[in-house]
């Protein structure tokens, strides 16, 4: 007998359904085959499969099994196919009819004793069986949360074979999850780092409020032990609430690698990835044998903090350069081609020179002339020109450093001024549908930022006298917009595109 279950699989972040096909013949030798490119993953699901069913209570036919997983020409992988063979073998020998969920998705790891294990990707196949038509899922109850997010397909949380055999058979019935709301969701979030907390600094604290505002590009240089970490470690707190498409998007990209927190239905907070600086290329772009995504893609609508800038290896760091720009990645390998989102804000902190004390007025610098300018040419000028906003982070003053009594502005109250700044950008560009200015195209720019004769001449005379790039001069408008946003303001005015200018790179 001939039995067909839906199931799918995701690629990049590509969903494609994939029927999993169970023939049992009663003559020939016994065999157990699963074919359609599967991996090692897969093939060893044979024999989750036979002790998950032999456990269960059930039979396992000892005959010709042949299950084939098709379109025959995509590679299979993971162990999410484990519950749709063993539903296909039951179904297949005859040892139960379904009453009920013909119209169904099913995924989800077996262990020996029959239980359903966590799998990856629960998310994007929920919303592929939504687009499909598809009625209902069922997948692993720990996964069941993650799938209720999906509004209008009925979720059923599986805990084991046997509870599913049940279900089919209309002995006991499994009870769906309701759908979660993300309205109704708790995302207050207890951040480890305070604004507060920082003692002076107020300059620094000014540039990631902008940043923040307008979703733009931060690089802080200065001494050791200035606060540059700290600063950036602060950024979170300040950063405005992901809206619920944002979070979907996160959550598809997080739900696929296996990142999502276990029991978590969505990812409510915005990503900060720190990868150290000896991260190679593809841990930092994404790649590998499977494709997967990199740090710039598990960052998307969040935080990309590389400490120590220079110390990353010369063309690690050209490799942000296309998606910084495109807000996308694409991964092409001899397996195939894969395109991830990137949209990040890029936070980089590094020391003056080597020794961290060139510019001190209390330390004399200990590097050999030569090493300063080699230690600045690691990082390439075409990457710098797409930083919105550079800043020096000074040594932290002793009188400022011993007022133990008084405490700066907290991160609650800038991110309040943030996701006011936030609001005013989503109404602008509505019909776009970008949630920052630092997203804009040149041509956006021009619809939305127009400028004063005056703030024209300024922005004139700033190009020519500081040799600023096409690049250098859009982006300045768009941090201009953004300085504006911060105070209400509906024009952009001389003084917030001279405020910008102070933050464009300067050669010394």
């Amino acid at each position: 007998m001939l039995a067909k279950i839906q199931s799918g699989v995701v690629v990049g972040l590509t969903t494609i359904g994939i029927t999993v096909e169970v023939d049992i013949a009663s003559q020939g030798l016994p065999n157990f085959t699963i074919v359609g490119l599967p991996d090692k993953a897969v093939e060893e699901s044979r024999e989750r499969v036979r002790a998950a069913i032999k456990n269960s209570g059930a039979e396992f036919p000892a005959k010709r099994i042949t299950v084939n997983l098709a379109p025959a020409d995509i590679p299979k992988a993971g162990p999410m196919y484990d519950l749709p063979i063993a539903l296909g073998i039951l179904i297949a020998s005859e040892q139960f009819i379904p009453q009920k969920e013909k119209n169904a998705l099913y995924l989800g790891e077996l262990s020996l004793d029959g239980g359903v294990k966590h799998t990856n990707g629960v998310l994007p196949l929920t919303l592929f069986a939504k687009d499909e038509g598809i009625s209902s899922v069922f997948v692993p109850a720990v996964d069941a949360n993650e799938a209720a997010v999906i509004k209008g397909i009925t979720v059923y949380p599986v805990h084991s074979l046997i509870s599913l055999f049940h279900h089919m058979n209309g002995l006991s019935e499994i009870t769906p999850i309701p759908h979660i709301s993300f309205s109704q969701m708790n995302t207050s979030q207890h951040f480890e780092f305070d604004m507060s907390d920082i003692q002076g600094q107020e300059q620094v604290k000014r540039v990631l409020e902008i940043a923040a505002a307008g979703g733009h590009n931060l690089f802080m240089k200065g001494p050791p032990g200035a606060g540059k970490t700290l600063l950036a470690r602060t950024l979170p707190s300040i950063l405005p609430s992901l809206t619920e498409g944002e979070a979907l998007e996160v959550t598809k990209i997080y739900s696929v690698t296996g990142n999502l927190p276990q029991g978590e239905s969505i990812m409510k907070y915005r990503p900060f990835r720190s990868p150290h600086h000896t991260t190679s290329r593809i841990g930092l772009i994404g790649g590998s044998a499977h494709l997967s995504p990199g740090e710039i893609s598990l960052a998307h609508r969040g935080v990309l903090f590389l400490d120590e800038f220079p110390e990353f290896p010369r063309h690690v760091l050209e490799a942000l350069r296309q998606p910084m720009e495109d807000g996308i990645v694409t991964i092409s390998r001899a397996a195939g081609a894969v395109t991830y989102p990137s949209k990040f804000m890029l936070v980089g902190a590094a020391n003056p020179c080597p020794c961290g004390n060139y510019g001190s007025q209390t330390k004399q610098c200990t590097c050999l002339p030569g090493m300063v300018s080699r230690y600045r040419k690691r990082i390439s000028g075409p990457l710098l020109d797409r930083i919105d906003l550079h800043v020096h982070v000074p040594a932290v003053q002793p009188e400022k450093l011993t007022m133990n009594s008084q405490k700066g502005e907290s991160s609650e109250s800038v991110r309040k001024r943030v996701q006011k700044a936030r609001i005013l950008q989503g109404k602008r560009f509505v019909k776009i549908g970008i949630p920052s200015n630092a997203e804009m195209s040149n041509k956006m720019v021009k619809e939305f930022c127009p400028l004063s004769d005056e703030t024209t001449n300024f922005l004139r005379q700033a190009i020519s006298q500081f040799s600023l790039s096409a690049r250098g001069y859009y982006r300045m408008i768009k941090v201009g917009r953004t300085i504006a946003d911060l105070t209400g303001e509906v024009d952009i005015a001389t003084c917030h595109i001279a405020e910008a200018l102070q933050y464009r790179p300067i050669e010394e």
